[in-house]
């Protein structure tokens, strides 16, 4: 099969050379886009907010790097209670702080949303991630239960490979160049979903989303730091934690998520085989999620 290309044909299919009507059709497409507000923090940061469900337990969701809330949503789509989404600093319509900022910074917008909604348990994927074992490296019983989701670095700067297709996002979106963004996108994707109406449809949005919206500058530095200097912190983390790893991805090695697993007193590990799982193993996935997280 031919690469990938921007633009989409116009009818939002795939291409002649694409997949044909046999081909796989199947996806996770993002959420709409819903209606979110701003909600000011202790440390003078506001902060794009969605809170959906209700009554107790309550969730907070921290995204990854260039993601945000229409990215975390389906991994809240089976969890019971209140379910908090947000935008770190940089993102979407949350504020830009001048200055460089350091995981220490985001593990601060990510408590000051969880203290404000009073959640109890906390998701973390990729960046969000990172930034949960910062904030539970001094605040260690701050949560009861927790989920790190492709965890992409711990106390060892992200390898050339992560920050070569870090660098290469923040890049087309300052210069705002669709093709080359769509691109970066692109790579979220599984093969087999790229050239289908789902797949069409997830890029579509996250690239009106990136284009509209942009990234701070500020994030620039972020992938050549870690959240920590020795792993040994979250020695004292006392939930019971859920970590999930993929083979194959050169952005979210598994050896992270071992590593991380290995330094939770009381972690679950769960490894899948491929990348994409998020699309191809979706039921899986919110399963396994909500399964850990309800029970």
């Amino acid at each position: 099969m031919r690469g990938f290309r921007w633009p989409p044909p116009p009818d939002g299919g795939p291409r002649t050379w694409g997949p044909g009507p046999g081909g796989p059709r199947t996806g996770r497409p993002a959420l709409p886009e819903p209606e979110t507000e701003l909600v000011a923090t202790p440390h003078g940061v506001s902060l794009e907010r969605l809170v959906t469900g209700a009554g107790d337990p309550v969730t907070v969701f921290a995204h990854g790097l260039g993601n945000g809330i229409a990215t975390t949503r389906p991994f809240g789509s089976g969890v019971t209670g209140r379910r908090i989404f947000f935008q770190f600093r940089g993102h979407g319509r949350s504020d830009s702080p001048p200055g460089t900022w350091t995981y220490l910074d985001l593990a601060r917008d990510l408590r000051a949303v969880a203290d404000l909604g009073g959640a109890t348990r906390a998701f973390g994927a990729s960046l969000g991630a990172g930034a949960l074992c910062r904030l539970l490296a001094e605040s260690p019983e701050r949560f009861e239960k927790l989920v790190f989701f492709l965890p992409a670095v711990l106390d060892t700067p992200r390898g050339e490979a992560a920050r070569a297709r870090l660098t290469g996002l923040l890049d087309a979106v300052a210069d705002g160049d669709a093709s080359a963004l769509a691109d970066v996108v692109s790579l979220e994707l599984p093969p087999s979903v790229r050239n289908t109406p789902a797949g069409w449809a997830y890029l579509r949005q996250r690239l009106d989303q990136l284009l509209r919206d942009g990234l701070a500058p500020g994030l620039a530095g972020l992938p050549e730091q870690s959240p920590l200097t020795d792993a040994g912190a979250l020695a004292a983390v006392t939930a019971p934690a859920l970590v999930i790893g993929c083979q194959g991805d050169d952005v979210h090695p598994a050896a992270v998520a071992e590593q991380l697993a290995a330094a939770l007193p009381h972690a679950t590990l769960h490894v899948y085989d491929r990348p994409g799982f998020a699309w191809t193993e979706r039921a899986d996935l919110r399963e396994r999620i909500s399964t850990f997280l309800n029970g």
